[in-house]
């Protein structure tokens, strides 16, 4: 674990995948076309705490969805790309804008299309739930699944490295 803290520390932007990361991966359709999907609370409060000590969210999913452009408004990320058939497309444009290098970068995923990503980045997270190819070539799995508070495993493993998660939570005390 030392060595994903170490990790963990250098990360200034988290990418998420959306279905399967941010939700449990099911998908929600009415007779009207109408797409929708939960999310967690918990992982939307864990995205808000680890943004106001300076990391940067980004999403970068092969759906394209209006409910995930206004759930991520909602939780102030802008850094959005919905879409992504080659998810390294995404990324390679997110890099440029943020200008940051692979290694400041965490990605979390949970299939094999993340796998190109995931093999860029400083630190790639399979969910805990993720399939099994995704884990093997991951650095670090969360204790939770997708959408069941995976993120927010990932967000306070990050606040721990950059030593500032015990300073958030007593916040609330």
């Amino acid at each position: 674990m030392k060595d994903i803290l170490e990790k963990a520390s250098q990360v200034k932007l988290l990418i998420f995948d959306v279905d399967g990361v941010l939700t449990d991966g099911s998908l929600f359709i009415g007779d009207d076309g109408q797409e929708y999907k939960a999310f967690h609370s918990q992982d939307g409060h864990g995205i808000k705490m680890l943004q106001r000590h300076g990391v940067r969210c980004a999403i970068i999913t092969g759906r394209t969805s209006q409910v995930v452009e206004h759930r991520m408004r909602n939780l102030g990320i802008d850094l959005i790309y919905q879409g992504q058939e080659n998810k390294l497309e995404g990324f390679a444009d997110l890099l440029n804008r943020v200008d940051l290098s692979p290694d400041q970068v965490a990605y979390i995923g949970d299939d094999v299309v993340d796998l190109p990503v995931m093999r860029k980045v400083g630190l790639a997270i399979a969910v805990q739930d993720a399939h099994p190819w995704v884990v093997k070539h991951a650095h670090w799995q969360t204790p939770r699944a997708g959408g069941r508070g995976a993120a927010r495993d990932v967000c306070e493993m990050l606040m721990e490295a950059h030593g500032v998660l015990q300073q958030e939570l007593e916040s609330y005390l």
